[in-house]
């Protein structure tokens, strides 16, 4: 449902359980002070297929779906001219010291860098940094920079079933709307026979953060499968 009221690109950090099942972590994310004028969404087909030399063409033989890739770049001001939420300018080194903890830093645990949710209007993408540009663009007389433009590029990792429920291409998915004094425990109670373990594949599927953030006329899709 569009409501007309401006939204900023999300970035969060997640994690991958064992059994492909993502955890998002709300303490490390980057919200965009300026939304990109320019979003790329780019696909892939690879084939396999050789020519001898003289040879006449032949039908590529398909090989492999390659991985999504997105790109955008965003604009970090620390001149104040932006609006910030205590109306004082943000600094811009630790602007850009937050985006890289979310998208670029080291995940110890994980031994490798952070996989990444986008999340802006209608997309979602889950994927990995492939590339960071830093291009600064405003100094002080002293030379510390007051504004850059940084240009990201994304290459998808989500799982089959994680992209058939962003896509809502999977066959079997249900839409069903919630009613005054529904939550999401109901909703998945309704249209569930056994509801127990469905209300975090429901929450996951809607992008929910919380099993109670569930308003009056949203429509929900309800899969089949587990995420």
């Amino acid at each position: 449902m569009d409501t007309g009221q401006l939204t900023h690109l999300l970035m969060t950090r997640y994690s991958v359980a064992q059994d492909g099942t993502i955890k998002l972590d709300n303490a490390v994310t980057f919200t965009a002070q300026i939304n990109p004028s320019e979003f790329r969404h780019s696909y892939g087909v690879r084939y396999d297929g050789q020519t001898t030399q003289g040879g006449l063409g032949t039908d590529p033989k398909f090989s492999t779906m390659e991985l999504e890739k997105v790109g955008f770049t965003i604009v970090l001001d620390g001149t104040g001219v932006v609006p910030s939420p205590n109306n004082k300018p943000v600094d811009l080194k630790l602007q850009i010291a937050r985006l890289n903890r979310v998208v670029y830093e080291y995940v110890p645990q994980e031994n490798e860098p952070p996989h990444v949710r986008l999340l802006w209007g209608t997309l979602i993408f889950f994927g990995r940094l492939e590339s960071m540009t830093t291009q600064y663009t405003l100094f002080k007389p002293s030379g510390e920079p007051l504004r850059a433009r940084i240009e990201l590029g994304f290459k998808g990792a989500m799982s089959k079933k994680e992209g058939k429920l962003v896509s809502n291409q999977q066959s079997g998915v249900g839409r069903i709307a919630v009613r005054e004094g529904d939550t999401l425990a109901s909703v998945c109670a309704r249209h569930y026979r056994d509801s127990s373990d469905r209300l975090a594949t429901v929450a996951r599927a809607n992008n929910l953060d919380s099993l109670l953030q569930v308003r009056p006329g949203t429509e929900l899709t309800m899969p089949t499968e587990k995420v």
